[in-house]
């Protein structure tokens, strides 16, 4: 049995870019005030540099799509094996904590029941967005959830199951942001050049469906108005590389960015984005935007009979009605993109809408310590005490 002063095995598993980066804020909170924990798993370079022991990299099981999913099947198993085995065996974690990726956390918290290790699932499923008999399932397999939305606790209330409802931890992040960093500066743009972001996301299969759609429209964006001047940036899960590979040949002034992406999203006047933790970014910075989501056909065709919320966009979800246009799979037509765009550029009054409405967002997300919280919750958990003052 452990002591209050043995160390803690706390296995964690964020398979995506937003879940690496709330997981390294988990792990810093963690370290603040539990040093007695210590956390191996599934996370990205985020993670990796606030000390946990990557045993399997997020980019190597990260993909959007049913289709997609497909042509990796073998590999996204043999990781999930792996995984399995270590909750299975003589020297088991003293807990299992779960970011989102629910596909795939889900079985493996199936997997962490059978072996009589607890389960913390941190950034519940969105039960609320689809699937919604999945509820009955998360409250049998974990033992508490820390929920982000304060929607969600209603949704589990009918289970016997443990909720908190911890806060947004985009606002941690973005509390701690750093401050000064000029980015119209950095990159020598000129004052009277408008900037708009492009923001391709963070999959391999946001490149493949959605990357090209982003370009074709900044093109006619420029073309329309030669003042604009594009910033895009490199997501930690991607590579620059990539990304200067597919922009060789586009003649437009792009500049890639791997800076705080709250100073990105501060320095664009709008920004073309993708679904996903980034429109929640942008909604706490106030910039005005336009999101796009496109999958594989089929992928498209199976997820619209399920999804029974009408926003793809999480600003539109919390707000409860479309507060920033949807472009969503062949409505994505690069042409009505632009105008979008320009508009957003060109129409004080309605730019100014947008950036009220986004505020309301940002109010309704709640206050900062998200983090701490749920590091609360792991300590309980796994009955670590806090470091004494000093």
């Amino acid at each position: 049995m452990n002591t209050s002063s043995a160390k803690r095995r706390v296995m964690i598993v964020a398979g995506e870019s937003s879940g690496d980066l709330h997981g390294s804020n988990l792990l810093k909170a963690a370290a603040d005030k539990y040093p007695n924990i210590s956390f191996f798993g599934v996370g990205g370079s985020r993670m990796q540099a606030n000390g946990c022991d990557i045993l399997i990299p997020s980019d190597e099981l990260s993909v959007m799509g049913v289709t997609e999913v497909l042509g990796r099947l073998p590999g996204i198993i043999r990781r999930f094996r792996r995984l399995a085995a270590l909750l299975k065996s003589s020297n088991p974690p003293d807990l299992l904590v779960l970011i989102d990726f629910p596909d795939f956390n889900l079985r493996l918290a199936k997997v962490a029941k059978g072996a009589g290790v607890p389960v913390l699932y941190y950034i519940s499923p969105k039960v609320w967005a689809w699937r919604s008999g999945r509820a009955r399932t998360i409250a049998g397999r974990v033992d508490r959830l820390a929920l982000i939305f304060p929607f969600e606790a209603e949704i589990y209330a009918p289970y016997q199951v443990r909720t908190e409802y911890v806060g947004n931890p985009l606002l941690d992040e973005f509390s701690a942001r750093p401050q000064g960093l000029d980015i119209r500066q950095q990159l020598d743009i000129s004052a009277q050049v408008k900037i708009v972001g492009i923001f391709p996301g963070s999959r391999q299969s946001e490149l493949t469906y959605i990357f090209a759609t982003l370009v074709a429209a900044a093109k006619r964006i420029h073309e329309e108005d030669q003042l604009v001047e594009f910033v895009m940036p490199v997501a930690p899960s991607l590579r620059r590389s990539e990304l200067e590979s597919r922009l060789a040949d586009i003649r437009l002034p792009i500049h890639l960015v791997e800076d705080d992406i709250y100073a990105v999203a501060a320095a664009c006047q709008a920004v073309l984005t993708v679904s996903g933790t980034v429109t929640l970014q942008l909604a706490l910075v106030g910039t005005p935007m336009a999101i796009v989501y496109k999958v594989a056909p089929l992928s498209y065709v199976i997820g619209r009979r399920l999804i029974k919320i009408p926003y793809a966009g999480l600003p539109n979800i919390i707000a409860g009605r479309e507060i920033v246009r949807e472009f969503i799979q062949d409505d994505s037509d690069p042409e009505a993109l632009k105008a979008e765009m320009l508009r957003l550029l060109n129409d004080p009054p309605y730019n100014q809408q947008v950036r009220d409405d986004l505020a309301l967002v940002r109010k309704r997300l709640g206050a900062p310590g998200c983090s701490g919280r749920v590091a609360d919750m792991v300590a309980d958990m796994v009955g670590a005490e806090p470091k004494e003052s000093a």
